[in-house]
């Protein structure tokens, strides 16, 4: 079986090995690094990989296998990686891709999402959904040149770089810490719904003399969300978090 690794990160201290110590074919010096195919697209949502390990007893095992997690214990033909951020947190997609088998694997946030042990057809795409509103996310798998592959994700629709750039202006970001834990904080600014670590927040509103304010609670801290308008076209209107009468600085 052809083996392709993208992304993959080893714990600190822990090393790859192999069964009978021998090296993959096509590898060389003790530490070689998966190899990018020459000029792969650096795109957040764009990962090409060139498969360099060969089959046979050179299956890839890690030493320490039962303290691994599962990201490195169970997945051997781990490809791609991608962090989404979305109202209601940051999710891990992972997957894998056995490009001889054609065995296609998705675990979102370490759960699986999709398992398909046999593909005759190397390429073609893999829907499921993710976060809390069910985004509809896409990976698309498209060959290369010869034995390299090339992954894009998909988020409703539109690439991973264009939907987080569309994202940056139809929401407010803002991390705080509250009570010895932190707190990610979230407003959809075309629906003004507030997401705080994951939860959709019971909000109330109401105008004031220079705009509008959101109303909700963390715990037993008393949070607005106060809209006042910039007096510039391009700007539109400013978004400010107070939390116990504080002013929380906005992520970028």
């Amino acid at each position: 079986m052809v083996l392709a690794l993208a992304q993959l990160r080893l714990p600190q201290g822990r090393r790859l090995v192999l069964r009978g110590g021998r090296r993959p074919r096509g590898l060389s010096g003790p530490s070689a690094p998966t190899q990018a195919w020459p000029g792969a697209s650096r795109s957040p949502g764009v990962q090409s990989v060139l498969p360099t390990m060969a089959s046979g007893d050179d299956s890839p095992i890690f030493e320490d296998d039962e303290s691994l997690p599962y990201s490195l214990g169970k997945m051997t033909d781990l490809v791609a990686v991608w962090d989404v951020a979305l109202s209601d947190g940051v999710h891990k997609i992972e997957f894998e891709h056995g490009t001889t088998s054609g065995k296609r694997v998705v675990y979102v946030d370490g759960k699986e999402a999709i398992r398909k042990e046999w593909m005759f057809k190397l390429v073609g795409k893999e829907t499921f959904c993710v976060g809390a509103a069910k985004a509809k996310a896409t990976i698309n798998i498209d060959a290369v040149s010869g034995f390299a592959y090339e992954y894009t994700l998909e988020i409703n629709g539109k690439s991973l770089k264009k939907y987080m750039e569309n994202r940056s202006k139809t929401t407010n970001t803002w991390v705080l810490h509250l009570d010895g834990e932190d707190v990610r904080v979230v407003l959809e600014k075309d629906t003004m719904d507030v997401w705080c670590n994951g939860r959709k927040m019971e909000t109330a509103g109401e105008f004031v003399d220079d705009g509008t304010e959101t109303h909700f609670s963390i715990g037993n801290h008393d949070c607005y969300i106060k809209a006042v308008s910039s007096g510039k076209r391009k700007e539109g209107i400013i978004h400010t978090l107070i939390v116990d009468n504080r002013e929380i600085p906005e992520i970028s």
